[in-house]
């Protein structure tokens, strides 16, 4: 071995490689073909299918599906053609065949040829993709009539379902990781529930930043804008329980704001709506009732609600994430005027990541959260906040 060709071994004195060294290439030459084959293999190929996009159950998606489907095989094959030219070429005109560059090339025929057909095929091929495409993006603004609409509100870190049909609407929220289980990041608490079979109108919205709502087994995804309404549909034709997650960077939050989907027969949707509408009606006329609540009843309420809606913000312990959300622990909010609380719940303040909740929440929960808020992690405080004061301050 010599130190012109191997200096850097050459310096380090490794003689055992000296006999050996122009075995290497080969060794590593068959390592390549090797792994090649492998990688290549029908068997690696159906293996990585899981990682595919979910299965989809609604017409929409479908047609989304089979286009990245079509596209992906062409890309495929295309690639293994452009392989298996670079490869020939290097192999057919390598320079240990003393082969020389056509230096003229782009004057004969098969130059000439190639630079006319080429783009013909290329062309070609993408028409072919447009062609599918237009269809599918056609389906996608042909919202049609619905038999079911909901308005899907995205705020920081939680959806707002409002069935506009029924006047039935709840919030949604991550799932606690011990009672989630395995689904961890991918559960809620309250899931939305749709009929099978029915179209269902997808109207999205945002109360702060850009979210986007997107199950991609049922839906596509659409931007939900602050003070912009957008609009999708969707068909689903299998029961079945559906996950998806909001699709644009909202902020620290955003892994934490997952979608969950149930898909139910229409008679099931039909029973389980009668049910949700019974028990917000008895919610509404509680909360509406002239009942004075007592500070341990308000309470053990309000931890509930702060728990659900307020502490992926201000935290459980009330500590809050400095600097966007404030510590409630001792601040001049809970421990100053009621009234000056209470506003800043109901309607929120500008100019701070702290939304208006008036909307959201009804004058129990309200009323039981400043409460829990004035009198939790040692505020003590005393103040008892009643529904009838929330009222009075809308």
């Amino acid at each position: 071995m010599t130190e012109s060709r191997f200096p850097f071994l050459a310096r380090r004195e490794i003689p055992v490689l000296e006999k050996n060294y122009r075995a290497a290439p080969i060794i590593t030459r068959h390592a390549k073909i090797l792994t090649m084959g492998v990688l290549l293999s029908p068997a690696t190929v159906l293996a990585e299918m899981e990682y595919n996009i979910p299965t989809p159950v609604s017409p929409l998606t479908k047609s989304v599906f089979d286009l990245h489907m079509m596209t992906s095989i062409i890309a495929f094959w295309i690639m293994v053609i452009v392989l298996l030219l670079v490869g020939f070429a290097i192999f057919k005109f390598r320079k240990s065949k003393d082969f020389e560059a056509d230096q003229n090339f782009h004057e004969s025929k098969f130059g000439i040829w190639s630079w006319i057909l080429v783009p013909i095929i290329v062309l070609g091929i993408d028409l072919t993709i447009a062609d599918s495409a237009n269809k599918t993006l056609d389906q996608v603004e042909n919202i049609g009539d619905a038999d079911l609409t909901i308005k899907v509100t995205g705020s920081q870190w939680k959806w707002h379902y409002e069935y506009m049909e029924d006047e039935y609407s709840f919030i949604s929220n991550l799932e606690k990781k011990e009672a989630a289980g395995e689904a961890y990041l991918r559960s809620v608490d309250n899931p939305l529930v749709l009929p099978t079979n029915k179209r269902i109108r997808l109207l999205h919205t945002a109360t702060d930043v850009l979210h986007a709502w997107w199950v991609p087994a049922i839906a596509i995804k659409k931007d939900s804008i602050p003070g912009y309404i957008n609009e999708t549909w969707t068909i689903i034709e299998e029961e079945g329980t559906y996950v998806g997650q909001c699709a644009e960077n909202c902020g620290t939050g955003h892994a934490y704001m997952p979608i969950e989907v149930k898909a139910v027969s229409p008679e099931a949707f039909t029973s389980w709506m009668s049910d949700k509408k019974a028990e917000q009606n008895a919610q509404l006329a509680l909360a509406a009732s002239d009942k004075t609540w007592s500070l341990s009843e308000m309470m053990v309420k309000g931890e509930e609600v702060y728990n659900t809606f307020c502490a992926a913000c201000h935290q459980v312990d009330g500590s809050g994430t400095q600097p966007v959300f404030p510590a409630l622990k001792d601040s001049p909010v809970s421990m100053g005027a009621i009234a000056q609380h209470l506003d800043i719940v109901v309607n929120g303040k500008q100019g701070t990541a702290m939304s208006a909740w008036g909307a959201q929440l009804d004058d129990l929960q309200l009323a039981a959260v400043v409460t829990y808020e004035r009198n939790a992690w040692g505020n003590n405080t005393g103040d008892i906040v009643q529904p009838a004061d929330v009222k009075a301050a809308r």
